[in-house]
């Protein structure tokens, strides 16, 4: 008789870790897809901040290329203007 409450106490226990198996299962695939997920993202938005560091440093160069243009034509007029204004102290 010990035997057989024995044995289905076994089948019960290999029932509960079956069940326990197939939930843990479950929650590592959710796990995983979960972290699949925040990985596309992650890499969605480093792709969209590279391509936004990308734009600011074209832009940063475009910026500092037309300030240095603007100094050399702010130059240029004003060597024009000192050389109109000496030649119209002289005449």
């Amino acid at each position: 008789m010990h035997e057989w409450i024995f044995e289905s106490k076994d089948g019960e226990t290999q029932e509960i870790e079956k069940s326990a198996s197939l939930h843990k299962e479950t929650e590592l695939a959710s796990l995983a897809e979960r972290i699949r997920n925040n990985h596309s993202q992650l890499k969605a938005s480093l792709d969209r901040l590279q391509n936004s560091l990308d734009n600011l440093r074209l832009v940063t160069k475009y910026r500092v290329f037309d300030l240095e243009a603007t100094r050399r034509e702010n130059a240029r007029l004003k060597k024009l203007l000192e050389r109109d204004e000496d030649e119209g102290e002289t005449s």
